[in-house]
């Protein structure tokens, strides 16, 4: 059994940190019950079809390579001229997979207008990773393919994806890094400058503020498990103070589960125009599990950042896949050219060894440029097979339709096991169109409440340190969740994720926490027995 002291030293670590820690906890667990770990966010799902015709695309690019140079091992290079002729002479029709292909390159062509030899050229090229990304911000028609999913599954109908650039990342990790670094290393967030971030939301969110490096002053705009984890639109009122820089939002939140309604974004929108330097960087990795889904940065394209990742959707959490959208007109270009004289020298020095026009680099390219510390810009940009996975991902999609039945299912997923696990906890469910289900909160002296008394609940809270029935869960029953305050959710609230187990596991899940609980509940009528 843990002790008290123990717990306080874990409370100081972050999130997934104590979630590690309690691993060799529920794995090796009194009752030798089966290990169940509903922490992590991975989802025990993939998309196949877009991985097996990324695999029919290493055939054929070896082949088109073996027609310049074939000696043994050693194979030349493709040429554009004639390569989607051979291409489609490659493709067998009755083969599933080549018929995808077939029909995604009538896509590129038919509906995004794409020369046919170019698209299949770039493709083959980047899945066979014979160069450097060229240009190393994305490649161009893979970008384009991207930009209109994005268009299609994120801006809720709005028409930007013309207007809108992206910069490949190695998934939604990798663009936040290079988000901080950037408006860091451009002046635009500064040592002591106040950022608004709402919460709960993905821990590095509320830890990376405050690193020594950027010891900024956090504003929390905090959605509540009394207000279903909406964010009132009142709170957004406080990004109308100037001196409040950026707001950073997880939409659908992590771990809420919540999308931001109408009204939210109605409010973002009317504070974007009165608010033109406002900073938004919002994260829509988890978008597409809700049905009519619209981002921030379609209705406040000037302010915003959009970071997506594919990983979750897809089931492509080892693939690091993701991108930031910005658009061609936005708030970050005109800060950065508004700068005084001094400022604009220095970032003269550092942007002119890859450009000799510096005041011109906009804000987008100093991203690609700063992740590899400027002066490898050269040879920086994600990998190339990652950039073709991600337009594959997207084509699935775009082919399939406004009811793609790829996401329907995936949707499907993450509800059944959210349904299973509320009723075994005899928690009425949350069908709001918001919500998400990817993830759910839990709130255990609610529950204590509900399934015994308040008396309970109150010595539950008092007795024990916050962590201690989490540590018990591993401990005792081979579970391990996410403690909810290290996303800044309230004390008390566990983190599910609907997305890695099982389906018949979160019955056992529920049941497990429900026993637990019960013996706290001994123990604590055993204490009153005393008093008596």
């Amino acid at each position: 059994m843990t002790d008290r002291k123990f717990e306080q030293s874990l409370e100081k670590l972050g999130a997934f940190e104590v979630s590690s820690k309690m691993l060799g906890l529920a794995k090796n667990n009194e009752r030798h019950n089966s290990f169940l770990n509903a922490g992590r966010g991975n989802p025990n799902w993939i998309n196949t079809r877009a991985r097996l015709a990324f695999a029919r695309f290493i055939s054929f690019g070896v082949e088109e390579s073996q027609r310049t140079t074939d000696e043994g091992d050693l194979a030349g290079y493709t040429t554009l001229d004639g390569i989607a002729g051979r291409f489609t002479a490659f493709l067998d029709e009755k083969n599933q997979t080549d018929a995808f292909l077939s029909q995604a390159l009538e896509y590129c062509v038919q509906k995004l207008g794409m020369n046919e030899d170019v698209v299949v050229k770039e493709f083959t090229d980047a899945i066979i990773a014979n160069n450097y990304p060229v240009p190393s911000r994305f490649l161009v028609k893979l970008e384009q393919i991207v930009n209109t999913y994005l268009q299609e599954k994120l801006y809720g109908g709005v028409d930007i994806a013309k207007q809108t650039t992206l910069f490949a990342t190695e998934g939604g990790t990798a663009a936040i890094v290079y988000i901080f670094e950037s408006l860091r290393r451009n002046h635009l967030i500064k040592e002591g400058d106040k950022i608004a971030i709402n919460t709960p939301i993905f821990t590095p969110y509320l830890q990376i503020p405050h690193l020594t490096m950027y010891s900024m002053a956090e504003i929390d705009l905090c959605a509540t498990e009394e207000n279903d984890w909406h964010m009132k639109t009142e709170e957004l009122d406080k990004l109308l103070d100037p001196s409040i820089k950026a707001f950073f939002l997880v939409n659908p939140s992590n771990p809420g589960a919540r999308a931001l309604g109408q009204p939210e974004l109605d409010k973002i929108k009317e504070i974007a125009s009165k608010r033109k330097d406002l900073i938004i960087i919002t994260d829509d990795v988890y978008g597409t599990f809700v049905n009519g889904f619209q981002t921030v940065y379609a209705v406040a394209p000037y302010n915003t950042l959009l970071v997506y990742s594919y990983s979750k959707l897809y089931g492509a959490t080892g693939w690091r896949v993701g991108t930031i959208a910005v658009n061609k007109k936005n708030v970050f270009d005109d800060l950065i050219a508004a700068m005084p004289e001094a400022t604009q020298k220095e970032f003269d020095e550092n942007y002119s060894i890859v450009t000799n026009e510096p005041r011109k680099l906009p804000f987008i390219e100093r991203l690609t440029a700063d992740s590899r510390s400027i002066g490898l810009y050269h040879t920086s940009g994600l990998s190339t097979p990652q950039q073709a996975m991600m337009a594959l991902f997207s084509l699935t999609s775009l082919i399939a339709g406004k009811n793609d039945p790829y996401i329907e299912s995936s949707k499907k997923i993450v509800a059944d096991r959210y349904s299973t696990l509320m009723s075994t906890l005899g928690i009425t469910e949350d069908n709001e169109r918001t919500n998400s289900k990817y993830y759910c909160l839990i709130d255990i002296y609610k529950l204590a409440r509900k399934r015994y008394d308040a008396d309970f609940e109150t010595w539950l809270r008092t007795k024990f340190e916050e962590i201690d029935f989490l540590l018990r869960l591993s401990e005792e029953e081979g579970v391990v969740l996410m403690e909810g305050v290290g996303f800044g959710a309230s004390p008390g609230t566990l983190r599910v994720s609907q997305a890695n187990l099982p389906d018949e596991s979160y019955e056992i899940l529920g049941e497990r926490i429900l026993q637990l609980l019960a013996e706290y509940h001994v123990e604590f009528s055993s204490k009153e027995e005393i008093k008596e």
